[in-house]
């Protein structure tokens, strides 16, 4: 993608290619993890829907408890060196399970465990990445380069996600976590050398940086209402993806390969609407993000109705495809709306919005399926999105940035 007028491309930018590149590694690996640890664990003797549910909930809960956390951490160090410190701690997360299912010897304690590390990791690595972009990115480009970040990183996972369910059919889900540990250490040497500075010293205390935070947070009603929304549609999707969605491939689709089909169309949706997202010209960018929500509870109700896997899979593709308009946009509108000096914080406050029942979703989804089966479970989760969605749509003033203009947002920029 060219720049504009007098503006070199992106993609010659040193740091901007050395954040994509380090992004798009990471991806691959967790391509492979996303589909490797749901069939690690229940291929584990002894294993059931409860232990699954148990694992990734370990996993989800410490990216709730810490996000906060990592967004003081974030706006008080260097970005750049926080997002290495979380991949090096993300490597030997992913290492020690992918151990673990190699030898066979793997205490749910010890999974749970390493589980949290690498929860730990994601906590401390996504206030800082949000908040690195408008450091590395001119004010102007900022959703061009949001854009090409989630283009190349949603390629990747789609590349991981394809190779995953044959790398797990022919070697099993333990190579497939060691790949995912091998991703984050190149990553963390590619940030390595994308060198941003520290910001001032701060002589104010964590919880007067956490209490600033909540103000730049509270203070925008478009903001809370669409990450109140968002508990409930992530705790939703996360139940799917994690428990509801592995468990219905077991059940009736043809086991892991059909539930890589599946997510692997998602993934070629995303790149397509990072793509369009990059280039969208609309007046309200809350107000369609939150449209874009809704399609993201088809693929949930084809699921709970047992239909074919093609079909599941155009679904997801078309749930991909505005899950990224929705990303590129809501990420853009924060990077120009909130202070770049608390930036990281209010992410932080985001993502621990958007994650708070992410944990007790994956949690009960497992007992959930048990007791009234997973079909009925997923159709659950159908109707928790577009009931939040609706209600997010509804909320009066809140989807619109209170001191922007309608009609300010063209083709990609404010004024």
């Amino acid at each position: 993608m060219t720049g504009s007028a007098g503006e070199a491309p992106l993609w010659r930018d040193r740091r901007f290619v050395l954040l994509g590149c380090a992004r798009v590694v990471s991806v691959l690996g967790n391509g492979f993890a996303r589909v490797a640890l749901a069939f690690a664990v229940l291929a584990l003797p002894g294993a059931d829907a409860g232990r699954l549910s148990l694992v990734v909930a370990c996993q989800a809960l410490p990216q709730l408890v810490l996000i906060l956390v990592g967004g003081v951490i974030a706006d008080r160090m260097s970005r750049s060196r926080l997002m290495v410190l979380a991949d090096v701690l993300g490597a030997g997360a992913y290492a020690g399970l992918a151990a673990m299912v190699l030898t066979g010897h793997a205490p749910l304690v010890a999974m749970c465990v390493l589980a949290m590390a690498a929860g730990t990791a994601t906590a401390l690595f996504a206030p800082a990445m949000d908040g690195l972009v408008p450091l590395v990115v001119p004010a102007g480009r900022l959703q061009q380069a949001n854009g090409l970040l989630r283009m190349g990183t949603n390629s990747s996972l789609l590349l991981g996600l394809a190779l995953s369910g044959v790398t797990v059919a022919l070697v099993g889900a333990g190579w497939a976590l060691a790949l995912n540990a091998a991703s984050f250490l190149l990553s963390a040497a590619l940030t390595a050398r994308l060198r941003v500075a520290a910001p001032p010293r701060k002589r104010s205390s964590g919880w007067a940086d956490l209490r600033e935070g909540w103000q730049e947070f509270a203070s925008r009603q478009w903001l809370w209402v669409v990450v109140v929304q968002y508990a409930v549609v992530v705790a939703a999707l996360n139940a799917n993806l994690g428990v509801l969605g592995p468990l219905m491939a077991e059940q009736q689709l043809g086991g892991a390969r059909a539930w890589s089909i599946i997510v692997a169309a998602q993934a070629v949706g995303t790149i397509a609407g990072a793509g369009l997202a990059a280039r969208v010209r609309v007046r309200r960018p809350i107000f369609v993000a939150v449209l874009c929500t809704f399609p993201a509870a088809v693929p949930l109700t084809l699921l709970s109705a047992g239909a074919p896997v093609w079909l599941i899979a155009a679904a997801m593709l078309g749930a991909g495809v505005t899950s990224d308009v929705f990303g590129v946009l809501w990420a853009t509108t924060i990077q120009r709306e909130i202070p770049e000096r608390a930036l990281s914080r209010v992410s932080s406050y985001d993502w621990f919005g958007s994650l708070a029942f992410a944990p007790l979703g994956l949690l009960v989804a497992g007992p959930v399926a048990a007791a009234v089966g997973t079909g009925q479970a997923l159709a659950g989760c159908a109707a928790l999105v577009v009931l939040a969605s609706t209600a997010a749509l509804l909320s009066p003033g809140g989807t619109r940035p209170a001191h922007r203009r309608p009609s300010a947002f063209r083709g990609g920029t404010w004024p």
